[in-house]
């Protein structure tokens, strides 16, 4: 109907000369493996997003969950709470260090793990918590830290797609015993791909320092069986770069919310809970009510009508795929599953870009009301 449009996309990397001047000064220099770069954009990002914690450079969110989890010692049949409305690897990074991902509900309004399922779930196996700050808006922290005191615990913060978001004035990343940062293209800044890994204690550090480098930290003496898991100095230089554009690309997407939650009509906007500021990764609105095949409806219209790209995270609960099929009643993550929605909220869409989502959005939901 508005073929005249271009397609507003629901994610967009912003790569620019900076980044390219930066990948061409390490080509040149001949140390393209993890070498000087990426020490310093550990050391940049620590100071910037960790609350000065020591970070360990991986080359992928994935391999900083799995190598946190072998840090802190998950052995076999150990099982680990996690919530299973999130991206899969959350939990197939417990699996695959030989823990037992045990999938509880989460908060209808944040969409973040609910304490009090935490709590309900926990047996004479549980050893560690894995929140995720799902979206950009942190999880109950307070909350979950006392559980796991209570109950001898470990906490793995996932914080993929929460770079800069905080809890009770404090980063996220920086309450657990480690957290797992994403560097992947569409997250809030990116590396091209790789990840982050905050360490609560230089033990734990040494480890995942020791676990990304075939087991050694020095050449050929090796201490542990090991991964290559490293990152590269090229991938490490764009990080730097985008770490020092963040901080603006952040306000613009929390101006970018604030102007959805104003205007939006007919869908459910996003909550933030007092304490916590919100970083925005993905801006998902709830179609309440709906079947999941009303809401891929609403989401085929906002594409094909209005040429507004959006998408699902997540259609299918993890505990519902094939890998970790489960009959657990969650039936938040039931809910969320059929009904959320997420729109462009990133830094590239203009002011006009908004007016065209709002008006999308509000004429879709009108329709279908």
């Amino acid at each position: 109907m508005k073929s005249e449009l271009t397609m507003i996309p629901p994610a967009k990397p912003i790569i620019g000369q900076e980044e390219r001047d930066a990948v061409d000064r390490v080509l040149a220099s001949g140390m393209v493996a993890q070498g000087p770069e990426v020490a310093a954009f550990e050391q940049e990002f620590s100071a910037a997003l960790a609350g000065g914690r020591e970070v360990v450079a991986v080359n992928s969110g994935t391999s900083g969950q799995h190598l946190g989890m072998l840090a802190l010692g998950l052995k076999p049949g150990d099982e680990v709470i996690v919530p299973s409305f999130t991206f899969a690897a959350t939990a197939n990074t417990v699996a695959v260090s030989g823990g037992v991902p045990v999938f509880v509900d989460v908060d209808p309004e944040t969409f973040t793990v609910d304490p009090a399922a935490v709590e309900a779930a926990i047996t004479e196996r549980t050893v560690g918590i894995q929140p995720v700050h799902l979206y950009g808006h942190p999880a109950p922290m307070d909350q979950l830290l006392a559980i796991a005191k209570k109950h001898g615990l470990w906490v793995f913060e996932d914080a993929a797609q929460a770079h800069g978001a905080t809890w009770q004035g404090a980063q996220v990343g920086t309450f657990g015993d480690g957290a797992m940062y994403s560097l992947y293209p569409t997250k809030n800044m990116t590396s091209g791909e790789g990840g982050m890994v905050s360490c609560a204690t230089a033990e734990m550090a040494r480890q995942v320092r020791l676990l990304r480098n075939q087991g050694m930290e020095k050449q050929y003496a090796n201490e542990v069986a090991g991964f290559n898991n490293r990152m590269t100095d090229i991938h490490a230089a764009i990080g730097r770069v985008q770490l020092g554009k963040l901080p603006a690309w952040t306000v613009t997407r929390q101006e970018n919310a604030a102007f959805f939650d104003a205007n939006l009509q007919g869908v459910v906007t996003p909550v933030v809970r007092e304490g916590a500021s919100h970083v925005y990764h993905q801006y998902t609105v709830r179609i309440e009510g709906a079947t999941a095949s009303e809401r891929d409806a609403f989401a085929t219209a906002l594409r094909e009508e209005h040429q507004v790209g959006c998408g699902v995270y997540y259609p299918t609960p993890v505990h519902r795929l094939e890998t970790f099929r489960t009959e657990v009643d969650l039936p938040v993550t039931e809910m969320l599953a059929r009904e959320v929605l997420s729109l462009p909220v990133h830094p590239s869409i203009s002011e006009l870009d908004r007016e065209r989502i709002v008006g999308a959005v509000n004429t879709v939901a009108k329709a279908g009301a």
